[in-house]
């Protein structure tokens, strides 16, 4: 890594998308055409590109991680990759294993992904705010083999891979990997475009986390379709500077920002997190021209006093999601960055992604844009029947082309009967309810789907009350999404306690049962409220009644027996 200040220089290469009618999208780095591997993908620009920076690591960012400062060209990553690549090869490592990566937005996440990539290892990213349940199912569940992670987090590794019942092998970022625990799977032929690349969780919404199986062509594609997007989120090939606050465990940054850095020869800029008071001095000082953005980012932002300095930087737009749509124009005309909102889930990653980047965009009406040919979308009613213009209905999306599924997942981890539920039909379930204006751009209503959106995570409800469930002051739980000013949504836990708390006794039990709740799951998860109830709104047959769940928690909050939680949410040191 070389010291030197995270500055942007020119150079100059040539480059060129051709696009094709269905799936496949090619790329020519120099007259080379793209490669099926993220690895292989990430050679081609180190060949156009070697001595640009890939990645910059602030000042800021670099004290926190106790890291160097400075920037990486593509060629230093390569030569580090390498020697990552013949380590992890001597150890036994290869196609058919996986790797968990808990080394939270250091650039040692990407260079042992590659690294990894190249032997045909799948790697499983792994939150660092996951707790004692989440990482036991997380390590029995995907079977990882060997965990890179930071060294504070060992014990708490090893302590769920017990619990697991499963054989884990553990390193630091900087160590030699350790002999892997079990053998590679030689039958298996060289990684490709369809070799499972990735495995990412995202929230279930019926019970635990589903492992969504991501392969090489979900990422390279993310990269093409972002190189290639044009309008006002076009790039700029080898010069773009693109900054990001959000995690690497999450498809937006690994997918999108990696991917289509490394497809345009730009410089990753990724911090640790979003930090509102120097927020703008970062992105002045590491020249980013890029944004990507969560919308309770903004609502903060907007809250600083004005200052001269609101348009002193070199961004041209932000990509992101979630924005208050009050607040859209107002920032905009602020700030002098247009926010280009998107839609996109994990299992979709690019292959039926939506953006608003060509105008109009009907700022302030939560429109996500109008679908390319590349995508094809339905919005079906409650009766299934096709969603009369200006209505809401459930959007089904998939690609367009002989392969509707091209630039999707793979499918959920051993749960092949989710997987076919959700390509009912022949098209993608998304969940989510949405609309067409007169125009014919989406705009985004609600969830259709039980999960409730804190600060850009995805907490399924369910989850929450079996965890809730275990603690032995709670009867009956049911929990919901309250609004929130900030994070958007809020979790508010409804509990049936026998006996009734009293005014007097509901706030020590609230923070009891929030305390403990934080030592088994992570923090966002943990309820920003408790209620305590009678009863439960319930069907005939005991099942929670979502809508009638609803319209109750929406009242609770400043009632008597809601207690606010959320300032014990807070993000946990780990025990030694």
């Amino acid at each position: 890594m070389t010291t030197a200040s995270c500055a942007s220089s020119k150079s100059v290469w040539t480059w060129s998308i051709a696009t094709r009618p269905c799936a496949a999208s090619s790329y020519s780095c120099k007259g080379a055409a793209l490669s099926a591997t993220v690895y292989q993908t990430f050679l081609q620009a180190v060949q156009a590109w070697p001595d640009r920076p890939f990645l910059c690591v602030m000042p800021e960012t670099a004290e926190i991680y106790d890291i160097a400062a400075g920037e990486i060209s593509y060629q230093q990553a390569h030569e580090s990759i390498l020697a990552l690549k013949a380590a992890y090869q001597q150890a036994g490592y290869g196609h058919g294993h996986r790797a968990g990566l808990l080394l939270e937005n250091r650039p040692s996440f990407l260079l042992h992904w590659f690294a990894l990539n190249a032997l045909g290892v799948s790697v499983v990213p792994i939150n660092a705010e996951l707790r004692a349940a989440e990482l036991e199912y997380l390590v029995g569940h995907s079977e990882i083999a060997v965990a890179i992670a930071l060294p504070e987090r060992h014990a708490s590794l090893a302590s769920a891979a017990a619990a697991a019942g499963r054989p884990l092998a553990l390193m630091g970022p900087d160590d030699q990997p350790p002999t892997a625990p079990f053998a590679a799977d030689p039958t298996l032929a060289a990684p490709g475009s369809d070799t499972e690349c990735a495995l990412l969780y995202t929230s279930g919404t019926t019970g635990r986390p589903k492992g969504c199986i991501l392969p090489n062509q979900y990422f390279v594609h993310a990269g093409l379709w972002y190189a290639k997007a044009g309008g006002l989120a076009a790039l700029q090939a080898g010069r773009e500077r693109m900054l990001t606050p959000l995690p690497l465990v999450h498809m937006n940054a690994m997918a999108y920002s990696v991917m289509a850095m490394v497809v345009t020869g730009g410089c990753l800029i990724a911090i640790d997190r979003f930090h509102p008071s120097t927020w703008w001095d970062t992105v002045r000082d590491s020249q980013a021209s890029v944004v990507h953005y969560l919308g309770v980012m903004p609502a903060i932002l907007m809250k600083a006093p004005p200052s001269i300095d609101d348009q002193a930087h070199a961004v041209r737009f932000g990509f992101g999601a979630g924005i208050d749509r009050a607040l859209h124009q107002a920032f905009e005309q602020r700030f002098g960055i247009p926010l280009l909102e998107a839609w996109a889930m994990t299992e979709t990653g690019a292959g039926a992604v939506i953006i608003a980047n060509k105008e109009p965009r009907h700022i302030g009406t939560s429109c996500f844009g109008k679908e390319e040919d590349d995508v094809q979308v339905r919005l079906v009613s409650d009766t299934g029947a096709e969603a009369l213009p200006g209505d809401p209905g459930e959007l089904l999306v998939r690609h367009a082309g002989p392969d509707p599924r091209y630039g999707f997942f793979a499918g959920y981890l051993k749960d092949e009967a989710a997987t076919q539920e959700a390509w009912q039909g022949g098209w993608f379930h998304t969940g989510d309810i949405v609309r067409r204006n007169e125009q014919g751009h989406l705009q985004f209503i609600d969830r259709k789907k039980n999960v409730i959106r804190r600060s850009g995570e995805n907490i399924a409800a369910v989850e929450v009350e079996s965890v809730l469930g275990q603690h032995p002051a709670v009867k009956a739980v049911a929990v919901a999404a309250v609004p929130d000013a900030v994070r958007g949504d809020e979790v508010l836990a409804c509990i049936v306690t026998q006996p009734m708390p009293t005014a007097a006794e509901a706030a020590a039990l609230a923070r009891d049962i929030v305390s403990w709740t934080l030592t088994r799951l992570a923090y966002y998860k943990a309820p920003g409220y408790i209620a305590f109830v009678d009863a439960l709104p319930l069907t005939a047959t005991n099942k929670i009644q979502r809508g009638a769940l609803k319209t109750l928690a929406h009242g609770l909050p400043d009632t008597p027996l809601c207690i606010d939680t959320r300032s014990l949410k807070k993000r946990q040191e780990i025990p030694a």
